[in-house]
């Protein structure tokens, strides 16, 4: 018998950063728990980190990862294998014959957050000390940009001041753009733990959307998308009217307050009420709470604000970020346990690839490019004659020079910006005209793989060694458990690799030494480590071994062993004379305001059970559970209005393209606002418009337009209308299939999506129970039965063995699949084309696996109703342990007591809300709802 082991690493999904232990047992991962001694989490995971496990198994692993380097002859061919030394080679010549044709910035590289910090510190040296091109970015420019720029412009650096801890020796939490109780859960655990233990606790959230995080707050700011630096300024006029400011320290540690205090002079109640929609008594309690002027209090309480995206991804990001930073600067508020401005970052290693300089405009260890003296050193550590003074092209840059064909070769490494880039036109048009796309990634069933000319493969999460720096600035180790599958290499070896091959062959660099001698990532953490000395994130002090004990935060320079967990204490600031610096800023407004062509204001956000394009995430059966289908949440009255009832198809239209979609009532959304997820990409929800060009995914949707400082887009709002799309023709099929199978024939449900006007296809099930997929799709008339038949096929209908039903003048086909069982038969596989009504209670009856034998007939019948009832469990709530919305309402009809004691008997009952907690928020609404 194999023997188990355990290995501690770190989870790969958002910024928080925890600590994990991998069971592993002849080279497969078994099992991922929390680690109870990483000071991230402690031992705590949410419900993607708990079933991180659930995306290694072999089964699944071998249908949906890249596992050889592959090549297409032409695009849109099939991609054929070759070895590593062909692909490498192949590449190393295609970049250099593109540099001697058309200079080095005609090649534009385009990374990930999800890489660990010694592939970034690779890669970035590979753009701009190699090739001598600063057309690198990553797509952390969709992330946070906008809080680099904003901590550079008010701090001095790029360095959140505060930490985890600083959550429960806060009196207020500004939650200001984010909602951790769905993007960064444990932390949200945190915030639930510091409100138990300080009943007094203040909680202010801003947020156009009334969301789990804003459920818990005692004051919920709805304010209207692109409106942040108005009320900013509204709390900042108000703490200058109350004398609620700190005038000692703004006259000893700052500079430029006379230009802003001027300047929010404008922003009175009434214009905040105008452009926020914020009554002015909210508006002036938040004002006191921040400033810390709590009632039975006469010093000044501490405040701790966490921000994300929602101030972030704006054409006005970097004003939101200094705007927000200037109430800290003007209060004191700052420096200080409890307080300070945290943003929160949205990857893994986001923070990495900042302190690597992995950034269009930022050199290593947060060098200024524009700074000859920092470019100068930066060329003596590599050991190259200089690095490139002109900025690279930013994110939305580098695709639309690839657009117009000024960049020619694009090399995309651990990310899909054929899903997560807004404007999907733009996207698409520079990856078609682009004369060589390179994808390196560890998964092949991204949309971008779909334009790649060379697929290389890159090892994942559970293969992988190296560090990762979470938001509170704190590195982990992160280690492998198992070996890369196959031919998969980690990010940092195929840069190298090709880096060797490339180097002879560029004139200005083929004398040197070799500049990648890397034999393995403690060699490039060295060189980066150096590379920070002297600096304001100067970790000379940490070496490797030290990070095999613990993580660490940084700055710890040489002659430390342990991080400064906060910065600014001594209130000196990383200026030239050691003042922050109030920025002025005038209100802006969203760059895709709405009007009345586009009526309605979409906002994009995450689930809570799933993360990005899906690529990890949407292998595990238990995370679709509770958003089970790519849908629209509109509000109700919106809903009525425009004659929508729930699940009826509807366009969603902007400026740049459309998308088509269920609508659903989503809950906490006011009047004129929709809310979409962004991880709704072509890759599961599709289709083809009229003229048959494939639909892109919500990204279709999104605008372009971005802050003129971060160069950070505008992916949060866009201006939509709204029609109800007239498709009378439906299918829809569900099957249980065997895990070996079922993602592969999602993916090829996936390649029959453009045949429809509309397509969506997604997973069901548990994995200790089994594994199903489900295509939905809709059409103005029944499509071709040869189409119907190949989807049969793929679900295991095909044949004499399924019921079947065939009315091919009324477009009407049925099928289904039985298995009998102990208890009669079970429905494994069913399809219903034509009417589909049916969907409604056969669906209970196959994913709860009722007994069918009664209903054999009415399975047949278009339109029928069951002759029996099928019980139906409902959304579902609880992911970890799989109890759905009925089960718990039924249970709180008998539960007593108040809703403390109800929430419990619940936990007790069912185990919901006992595992990540994730649930809790959902839980509470249901109770309270119980109660009324």
């Amino acid at each position: 018998m194999t023997a188990s082991t355990t290995t501690r690493s770190t989870c790969p999904y958002c910024g928080v950063g925890c600590g994990v232990l991998i069971d592993s047992e002849g080279g497969r991962i078994t099992r991922v728990r929390g680690d109870p001694e990483h000071p991230a989490n402690f031992g705590r995971l949410c419900s993607k980190g708990s079933t991180l496990h659930l995306t290694a198994r072999p089964e699944v692993q071998a249908q949906v990862r890249l596992l050889q380097p592959l090549q297409r002859a032409q695009r849109g061919g099939a991609a054929l294998p070759l070895a590593w030394d062909q692909a490498l080679d192949t590449l190393g010549q295609r970049i250099a014959a593109t540099v001697q044709q058309h200079g080095a910035d005609a090649v534009g590289l385009y990374v990930s957050g999800q890489l660990l910090t010694e592939d970034y510190y690779v890669f970035n040296k590979f753009a701009k000390g190699l090739l001598g091109t600063n057309n690198i970015d990553t797509n952390s420019r969709l992330c946070m940009s906008s809080a680099v720029a904003g901590y550079k412009a008010t701090l001095g650096a790029d360095a959140p001041p505060a930490c985890y801890d600083d959550i429960a020796q806060a009196a207020t939490l500004f939650i200001s753009g984010a909602n951790p109780a769905w993007a960064h859960p444990i932390l949200f655990r945190r915030i639930e733990d510091a409100r138990r233990a300080n009943p007094a606790l203040k909680i202010i959230v801003c947020d156009p959307r009334r969301t789990d995080t804003a459920e818990l707050a005692d004051l919920h700011l709805a304010l209207q998308p692109g409106s942040d630096v108005w009320l900013y300024h509204g709390m900042l006029r108000c703490m200058l009217e109350q004398s609620w400011i700190d005038p000692q320290f703004i006259a000893t540690r700052t500079q430029g307050w006379m230009g802003l205090a001027a300047l929010v002079t404008q922003a009175t109640p009434e214009a905040v009420q105008q452009h926020c929609g914020i009554a002015p008594g909210d508006l002036l309690r938040a004002a006191r709470w921040f400033a810390g002027v709590q009632d039975g209090n006469s010093t000044r309480q501490p405040t701790l604000s966490l921000y994300c995206q929602g101030l972030n991804q704006s054409a006005h990001g970097t004003d939101n970020n200094t705007a927000l930073i200037n109430l800290h600067l003007a209060c004191g508020q700052i420096g200080k346990p409890g307080a300070g401005p945290l943003s929160l970052t949205g990857q893994p290693n986001a923070m990495g690839g900042r302190e690597v300089g992995a950034l269009a405009n930022q050199l290593s260890a947060h060098r200024n490019l524009a700074d000859a003296r920092h470019r100068a050193e930066v060329a003596a550590l590599w050991g190259v004659p200089s690095v490139p003074a002109a900025p690279g092209k930013a994110a939305i840059e580098m695709f639309q020079a690839a657009a117009d064909g000024q960049i020619k070769l694009l090399w995309i490494a651990c990310t899909n910006p054929a899903h997560s880039l807004p404007d999907q036109a733009l996207v698409r048009r520079a990856l078609q005209r682009a004369e060589y796309v390179v994808v390196q990634d560890a998964y092949a069933t991204g949309a971008t793989a779909r334009f790649a000319d060379l697929l290389l493969p890159a090892s994942t999460w559970g293969e992988k060694e190296g560090t990762v720096t979470n938001s509170e600035r704190r590195i982990s180790r992160v280690r492998a458990a198992v070996p890369a599958p196959d031919l998969a290499w980690a990010d940092w070896r195929i840069v190298t690799e090709v880096a060797r091959r490339l180097q002879p062959q560029l004139p200005d660099r083929a004398h040197l030494p070799s500049l990648f001698p890397y034999d393995g990532p403690e060699a490039i953490w060295n060189e980066h480590r150096e590379s920070t000395r002297g600096r304001d994130l100067d970790i000379t002090g940490l070496s490797w071994a030290q990070l095999e004990t613990a993580p660490r935060q940084w700055p710890c320079p040489e002659g430390q062993s342990q991080g400064l967990a906060r910065l600014y204490t001594n209130q000196h600031f990383a200026t030239p004379d050691g003042r922050a610096r109030f920025a002025v800023q005038l209100p802006g407004t969203v760059a895709d305001p709405i009007d009345a062509r586009h009526p309605l204001a979409l906002l994009t956000g995450r689930l809570r059970d799933q993360w990005h394009g899906l690529s990890r995430s949407g292998l595990v059966e238990n995370l679709w559970a509770h958003a089970s289908e790519p849908v629209a949440q509109m509000a109700r009255e919106d809903m009525d209005r425009l004659g929508l009832a729930p699940g009826d198809l509807a366009y969603l239209t902007s400026r740049r393209g459309s998308v088509l979609a269920p609508v659903q009532a989503g809950e906490g959304l006011r009047s004129g606002q929709v809310f979409m997820a962004m991880h709704w990409g072509d890759e599961v929800l599709g289709g083809a418009s009229s003229t048959g060009k494939r639909l892109a995914g919500v990204n279709a949707l999104t605008t372009a337009a971005r802050c003129p400082q971060s160069l950070q887009p505008e992916l949060k709002h866009a201006a939509i209308k709204v029609l109800k799309a007239e498709l009378p023709w439906g299918l829809w099929a569900q099957a249980w299939l065997p895990l070996t199978q079922v993602q592969r024939v999602r993916q090829q449900l996936e390649a029959l999506m453009a045949e429809f006007p509309f397509a969506s296809c997604s997973l069901f099930g548990r994995a200790e129970q089994g594994s199903g997929v489900q295509l939905r799709a809709a059409a103005h008339h029944a499509v071709d039965e040869a189409l119907v038949e190949r989807i049969a096929t793929l679900l295991g209908l095909q044949g004499a063995g399924p019921l079947s039903y065939r009315d091919a003048r009324r477009g009407q086909w049925r099928r289904a699949r039985l298995q009998a069982t102990d208890n009669g038969q079970r429905l494994q596989a069913v399809l219903l084309a034509g009417d589909v009504s049916a969907q409604a209670w056969i669906a209970p009856l196959l994913q709860e696996r009722h007994d069918a034998q009664p209903l054999r007939r009415a399975l047949l019948q278009p339109g029928a109703q069951p002759p029996v009832p099928v019980a139906a469990r409902g959304a579902s709530v609880c992911s970890c342990v799989g109890v759905a919305e009925n089960t718990i309402t039924a249970l709180l009809q008998h539960c007593t007591g108040d809703a403390a004691q109800r929430l419990q008997q619940l936990k007790d009952t069912l185990r919901c809300g006992t595992q990540c907690g994730s649930c809790v928020p959902q839980l509470q609404r249901m109770v309270q709802a119980s109660l009324a």
